[in-house]
């Protein structure tokens, strides 16, 4: 899904932090070492991730307006931060695009030369995610989540019942049992969803399409879903696929 903010000016001076996913979450670009916890998770590229790197690294001299703040590659996914410093001719999705070209030529240099097996012809799945950090605060978050990357993977895989039922787990201060992704309670950017009672459908429309704007963006909505308001913003994000906290009694 390409997620864009509405109304915003693509070619203007501003920050982002972008994620590319590889297609069919095929884990090409390197393999996480360690536990997360008695060992650092550490990233290994693949001769692909060290391409996707490098090409990553070389935008600057194609784009000079362009820096790239911070960046990680995991194995089935690359999240960047990019601060386009001045006014640019082209919209900055161009530039993304002419990345992942240079991604799609690595990965049909290495399948000729053996180096990867995968029967992908294009590497990334289409589109883009951007969020645009214009908020102070978000670009320290955001360099807080893309560097604890690893060690979250790590735990993820090393520690697969985390993802059962738990019990005693805290959150605002308070103790809860949780199912799921309880990753997600983590997340750099939560919204809590809330909406009156007293709401016309017009005006529950129009909430939807507020709070599915900043889920388009990367929040993660939280909510009990007990007003129609609530359960109507809730379930057109989680039939659009995006991530939500519920809170039950």
């Amino acid at each position: 899904m390409t997620r864009r903010r509405i109304g915003h000016d693509y070619h203007g001076r501003c920050i982002y932090m972008v994620t590319l996913v590889v297609n069919g979450r095929q884990p090409l670009l390197g393999t996480i070492k360690g536990d997360g916890e008695k060992t650092p998770a550490k990233m290994l590229l693949s001769d692909l991730g060290d391409a996707v790197s490098q090409a990553l690294s070389s935008l600057p001299r194609f784009y000079p307006a362009l820096q790239i703040w911070n960046h990680q590659v995991m194995p089935d996914h690359l999240h960047a931060i990019f601060f386009v410093q001045e006014p640019i001719p082209m919209h900055f999705g161009k530039i993304v695009n002419g990345f992942k070209t240079a991604c799609n030529k690595a990965l049909r240099r290495l399948k000729e030369q053996g180096k990867v097996k995968t029967g992908l012809m294009s590497l990334w799945e289409p589109g883009y995610n951007d969020r645009i950090l214009d908020h102070e605060g978000q670009l320290q978050r955001m360099k807080n989540y893309i560097a604890d990357n690893p060690r979250r993977w790590a735990i993820k895989r090393n520690n697969p019942e985390l993802f059962r039922v738990r019990h005693n787990v805290e959150a605002g201060g308070q103790l809860f049992a949780a199912q799921g992704n309880v990753f997600l309670l983590d997340a750099p950017w939560l919204v809590a969803v809330k909406c009156s009672r007293s709401l016309s459908e017009d005006e529950i429309a129009r909430e939807c399409d507020r709070y599915l704007s900043q889920a388009q963006e990367g929040a993660v909505l939280v909510s009990p879903s007990i007003s129609a308001g609530e359960k109507a913003v809730m379930r057109a994000a989680f039939d659009q696929g995006f991530p939500l906290i519920f809170l039950q009694d």
